[in-house]
């Protein structure tokens, strides 16, 4: 078998730990039985390490013996997760595995996820399904759960079911979104109040008080409805947060067992999620992310089984830690995190799922080093994951999505989808309620000035949806008013295309039936309203466009032969602004469908048919239109 870079890193920690030996043991015990541990992992064939039982027997029953949970609000019974030897598992004893994305906002003054102001809700979901996560992380502020709170940020003709909706009944709906396409759902509480997070679990704003009421609230609202699995109780506990101190003013592990055993007691079947600290001792780590003071001072909840660990990290271009300085690095990094939470998972004390993990590369530079070897590390042991995050407004991180919120960053989506799990359930009997997607054009006038010889613009074709669609089924049409032409011509130029110019087709067709009323001032080059489109249709080898991406440019010059002006400001598809965005006054079409954008009104006031309505023009001169000449004889 050719070696590969996992065998040099476990041959290189192999080395390390022999060195270690020889120098007088400065590892401890632990660290150097877990750096063998993961030596001899790598050194095994894959099919081997993946070789876990799909089912543990000694896993089917819960360890709470509680009676079954309240049925689902479809009426299926639910069924929820529980903890064993250190793994999550179903009701059936099969090993759960967590690979999810955090969509962040309903911590914000928006009180709920961000990007709904570019997207709708549930093409969002569909795309979540799409890239291979089967849970999804919603951070929230206590602020986002007062009765009557309306959210801001939405774009209500994108999400038309989401308007009069209170933030919670937001909520509601994105929980019951996942459920019908097989997606869990952990609360995060992430922030007291919209202006940030805190170092510790209460603030002068939010009591400790009102933390537990708002997660009992929470807990028995979606009682019964298993798509929420889990409870993050606070995030990124630190500065004065301690572990195991005594002191209830600070103590975060004390803390979690109260928030913990109220939640438990108003629906028993959730599992608590419990980050860790920044400091432990003298021991400095990530905020939330240092567990070293589990083996001596674990959570106690009153009922088994349902205890995470949830950990976060980031990766040297978020914090330059000392150990991505190293020589080693990143052949260091197994170490570091076996000492401060890899223990926990390796040694079967818990479940340890990643709460928070990113950075903005995934190739071969530091940020991409780091995150290719925690996924193998993950991966290898067992541990859940659930990467910051979907949304592209992660200053730090970027997100899986680009700035339109749509299209999809490859590499890290690659990185990803290798180490993707299985869906932990499927979605109502019913099937899917999924959205079948959209089509959107986007549009920005090149050329902004009112009146100009050239119009020019570009626009992109937008798939949001599950599925590719075929370029050569797609039609968009611009539409103008020529004016005047007298004895000139117009011309159509594609000056640019992603797909290439060769592969996109542009023809100047009359809006309807042409009227043509000869005068002195001669106007037979449109339809009886002066209107035009530019047509745009695309060849086989322009291919498909992939789910949830945008295309490229299209750019796009109109003029007369003669080079005489355009009055733009009359024209019903141009774009003032000059900014590229959703434009309905471009229309776009799929098989003769319109799907996309308003046609002008007719001199009746009625819309133009979606499609070519079958009517010819006067005197069959569908194209003569382009060129016309005055009769001979005409005053």
């Amino acid at each position: 078998m050719r070696p590969t870079w996992r065998h040099l890193v476990a041959l290189a920690v192999l080395a390390l730990v022999a060195l270690d030996v020889a120098l007088g043991s400065a590892l401890s015990a632990d660290d150097r039985e877990a750096a063998e541990q993961f030596a001899r992992d790598a050194l095994r064939p894959v099919a081997d390490v993946l070789a876990r039982p799909a089912v543990l027997q000694e896993c089917r029953a819960d360890p709470a013996h509680l009676p079954p949970s309240p049925p689902r609000p479809d009426g299926r019974p639910s069924s929820y997760y529980h903890t064993c030897r250190g793994r999550l598992a179903d009701a059936d004893g099969a090993v759960v595995q967590i690979v999810g994305v955090n969509w962040f906002g309903m911590e914000t003054e928006s009180y709920v996820p961000h990007g709904l102001w570019a997207r709708n809700w549930r093409a969002v979901l569909d795309q979540v399904a799409l890239l291979g996560f089967n849970t999804i992380r919603l951070p929230f502020s206590n602020e986002a759960l007062v009765e009557g709170r309306m959210p801001s940020g939405i774009d209500y003709e994108l999400n038309p079911d989401l308007e009069g909706k209170t933030s919670l009944e937001v909520l509601d709906m994105l929980v019951d979104g996942a459920a019908e396409r097989g997606l869990k759902v952990i609360l995060d509480r992430h922030r007291p109040t919209p202006e940030g997070q805190s170092e510790l679990w209460y603030t002068p704003a939010v009591s400790e008080e009102r933390w537990i009421a708002d997660w009992v609230k929470l807990a028995q609202r979606y009682r019964g409805h298993d798509t929420v699995i889990g409870v993050d109780l606070h995030n990124e506990p630190r500065g004065a947060a301690t572990w195991g101190s005594g002191d209830l003013a600070t103590d975060w592990r004390l803390a979690a067992e109260r928030a913990g055993n109220a939640i438990l007691e108003a629906n028993p079947y959730l599992l608590v999620f419990v980050q860790g600290v920044e400091r432990y001792g003298d021991d400095w780590y990530w905020w939330g992310g240092n567990l070293r003071g589990v083996r001596d001072a674990p959570i106690r909840l009153q009922v088994p089984g349902r205890l995470v660990y949830s950990p976060h990290l980031y990766g040297p271009s978020v914090y330059p830690q000392s150990w991505f300085q190293a020589a080693d690095f990143p052949r260091n990094l197994p170490l570091v995190w076996n000492a401060h939470w890899g223990y926990v998972a390796r040694e079967g004390l818990a479940p340890v799922v990643l709460g928070e993990f990113g950075a903005r590369s995934a190739g071969d530079d530091a940020d991409g080093k780091w995150q290719q070897t925690l996924m193998d590390y993950l991966h290898r042991y067992g541990i859940g994951w659930i990467n910051w995050s979907l949304n592209p407004n992660s200053d730090d991180t970027g997100g899986l999505l680009g700035d339109d919120w749509q299209t999809v960053l490859g590499q890290k989506a690659q990185l990803y989808r290798a180490y993707a799990a299985a869906p932990p359930a499927s979605g109502s009997a019913e099937g899917s309620e999924a959205s079948g997607g959209r089509l959107v054009a986007k549009v920005r006038s090149s050329i902004v000035d009112e009146q100009s010889s050239t119009l020019g613009f570009v626009v992109q074709v937008v798939n949001d949806g599950p599925e590719p669609v075929k370029l050569r089924d797609l039609e968009l049409r611009y539409w103008f008013t020529p004016e005047l032409l007298g004895a000139s011509t117009q011309q159509v130029e594609v000056d640019y295309a992603a797909v290439g110019t060769r592969n996109v087709q542009a023809e100047i067709e009359p809006a309807g039936p042409l009227i043509l009323n000869w005068s002195k001032d001669l106007r037979p080059a449109q339809d009886e309203r002066g209107l035009a489109y530019v047509k745009l249709t695309f060849t086989d080898a322009a291919g498909a466009l992939q789910p949830y991406t945008a295309g490229g440019d299209i750019l796009v010059r109109v003029h007369k032969s003669d080079w005489s002006p355009y009055r733009q400001s009359n024209d019903f598809s141009f774009k003032p602004d000059g900014e590229l965005g959703d434009w309905d006054h471009v229309t776009l079409y799929r098989d003769g469908e319109r799907v996309w954008g308003v046609e002008p009104e007719s001199a009746d006031g009625r819309r133009q048919p979606a499609a070519d309505s079958g009517q010819p023009a006067a005197g069959g001169r569908d194209r003569w239109w382009m060129r016309a000449s005055e009769p001979e004889g005409e005053e």
